[in-house]
């Protein structure tokens, strides 16, 4: 009997060292939505910033060679 308890704690034990948990399964729909938020963040920032950005960065590339 005490064996049995011994092996649940060092289960429980190597189960909260590594972060699982009995119920937790992970939250693979949750992940994509965020990577495909971020994506989507990143293609509007860009399309507002990109000409903008582009002007600056020709305006400094002149301005330090001359041309």
């Amino acid at each position: 009997m005490i064996h049995r308890y011994s092996t649940k704690l060092a289960e429980r034990l190597y189960r909260a060292s590594v972060g699982l948990h009995d119920d937790e399964q992970g939250d693979v729909p949750g992940w994509v939505l965020i990577t495909l938020m971020t994506a989507g963040l990143v293609v509007v920032i860009w399309a507002l910033a990109g000409p903008a950005l582009a002007g600056l960065f020709e305006q400094a590339i002149s301005s330090v060679s001359g041309f």
